[in-house]
C-alpha cells in the first residue's frame, strides 16, 4: 500500500533555471518541479503545496515558523505519513535543525534541493526529489528525526551542513557522516540520532546575533548587539572557543547585563569547550558564565539560542539546553 506523503515546496535552485540571455540562476514564475507529480505518484500518494517560491538567503526564522506550523496544522486535517520540503541549499541546514527542534514527530521530515538548476546539464532536483520521497516513504525513516537527503545520502539536520559552493556532493555532516544510504533498489539506515529535543515556541520576539571571532578583532562590533538591544550572542570563537583579550571587557559587559553568550567553534571539527586559562581562553570565559554549544556550528547555534529564548514556557536553563 503506498505512502501518503506531502509535498511542499518553499523554492531555491531546484526551482529555478538558467536565463539563456544573461547567463544568470533566475527563479521560474511557476515551479517546474509542480510537473513531476505523476513521476512521483508511481512511489506514493502525493499532496503538494506551494509555501514559498523564494531563494534560500530570503527564508527567515519567521519563514521557518510558519513552515512548522503548515506541516502541523496539515497532519492534523489528514493521515500523512511523511513529508518532503525542497528548499534552497544556502539555507536549508538552519530550516532542517529548526524543525528539528520545534517538532516532535514520529513521521520523517526530509529536506531536499539541488546545486543545477531545471535546465543545466546534469540537473540534480528531480533525482534528489524523487530519493526523497523514497525516504519520507520508508519505515525505517520513522523517529530518526529530521533528515536531508541529496545526492544518495541521508543526514541528520543536527549535523548536516553545506561544505561546497557548487559541488553536487556539497552536504557533508563531519565527523559523524550520514545516516544512511539511498540506492536503486533499497533505503539503508546504518546510524541513528541519540537524542532529539523538542522546545514549543508560538512566536519569535527575540533577537541573537552571531559574530565570527578573528586575530584582532576589537569589542566595538559585539558592543552593537547591546545597543541595538539583542537578547543573545553566539560567538564563532577560535580553536577550542577562545577570544582575542580586546574583547573580553564586552563579554562581561554581556553576561553583566543577562544577554547569554554562546560559543562554538570556528574550526570545521571538533567540538568547542573550556580549556584554556589565559585572557580570553575558554576555560575564563566558562568561568564567566560564557555556555559552550557541543556539535554545532555557529548558524545552528544561533537559531538554538533563538528557539529556547522564545520558548512558550519558563527560562530553560541554557547550559542544559546546549550540553
Amino acid at each position: 500500500m503506498k505512502k501518503t506523503i506531502l509535498l511542499i515546496h518553499t523554492g531555491g535552485t531546484i526551482s529555478m533555471h538558467v536565463n539563456k540571455e544573461s547567463g544568470a540562476v533566475v527563479p521560474d514564475t511557476t515551479n517546474p518541479l509542480i510537473h513531476e507529480s505523476k513521476r512521483l505518484e508511481k512511489i506514493a500518494n502525493i499532496i503538494e503545496l506551494e509555501a514559498y517560491n523564494l531563494p534560500s538567503p530570503h527564508i527567515t526564522p519567521q519563514k521557518m515558523l510558519e513552515l512548522r506550523n503548515l506541516i502541523l496544522h496539515t497532519i492534523q486535517k489528514m493521515k500523512i505519513d511523511g513529508v518532503v520540503i525542497t528548499h534552497g541549499t544556502d539555507t536549508l541546514e538552519e530550516t532542517a535543525y529548526f524543525l528539528e527542534l520545534t517538532t516532535k514527530l514520529e513521521i520523517p521530515i526530509v529536506l531536499t534541493g539541488a546545486m543545477r538548476s531545471s535546465n543545466e546539464l546534469g540537473a540534480d532536483g528531480v533525482y534528489n526529489l524523487v530519493e526523497s520521497v523514497r525516504v519520507a516513504s520508508s519505515e525505517g525513516a520513522k523517529n530518526k528525526g529530521v533528515l536531508v537527503v541529496m545526492n544518495d545520502e541521508i543526514h541528520s539536520a543536527m549535523n548536516v551542513t553545506k561544505t561546497s559552493t557548487s559541488s553536487v556532493a556539497t552536504f557533508q555532516s563531519p565527523q559523524y557522516g550520514p545516516l544512511g544510504l539511498v540506492t536503486k533498489t533499497m533505503i539503508h539506515f546504518h546510524h541513528a540520532p541519540m537524542k532529539r529535543e523538542y522546545v514549543e515556541v508560538l512566536k519569535l520576539d527575540k533577537k541573537v546575533a552571531l559574530f565570527k571571532v578573528y586575530a584582532g578583532m576589537d569589542a566595538d562590533l559585539i558592543h552593537a548587539a547591546i545597543d541595538y538591544h539583542y537578547d543573545g550572542v553566539v560567538l564563532e570563537g577560535l580553536g577550542q572557543g577562545n577570544i582575542p583579550p580586546a574583547v573580553l571587557p564586552v563579554i562581561e559587559e554581556l553576561i553583566r547585563l543577562h544577554i547569554p553568550v554562546v560559543l562554538v567553534s570556528r574550526c570545521f571539527n571538533g567540538i568547542a569547550q573550556g580549556v584554556y586559562g589565559y585572557q580570553g581562553g575558554g576555560k575564563m570565559l566558562e568561568d564567566m558564565g560564557a555556555i559552550f554549544a557541543i556539535g554545532l556550528n555557529g548558524q545552528k547555534a544561533r537559531l538554538k539560542l533563538l528557539i529556547g529564548l522564545n520558548q512558550v514556557d519558563e527560562p530553560m536553563d541554557l547550559k542544559k539546553f546546549f550540553i
